[in-house]
């Protein structure tokens, strides 16, 4: 006799459930994450603060340094082939 809780892939519904359940309240903490930083950006751009530069800081900081070396020594090559400097 196969358990109500299970289909032919002997998958338990309660297990299932769970891993769902866990998956969605991390989705609804993503959100809430989210918010709070839209209005920690909204909060410093009321106080003057360039928020779009603020997120290219806050992307360079989670980069290795010599990666970003090497991309700015190329993009200055590429702006110095281009009579940009």
């Amino acid at each position: 006799m196969q358990d109500n809780g299970s289909d032919a892939y002997g998958v338990a519904a309660g297990e299932l459930k769970q891993f769902i359940e866990r998956f969605e309240r991390l989705e609804m903490e993503k959100k809430e994450i989210a918010d709070q930083q839209k209005e920690v950006m909204a909060e410093a751009k009321g106080r003057g603060y360039d928020t779009k530069v603020m997120r290219k800081v806050i992307a360079l900081r989670k980069r290795d340094k010599d990666d970003i070396a090497e991309e700015e020594a190329v993009l200055e090559m590429y702006k110095a082939a281009l009579g940009m400097d």
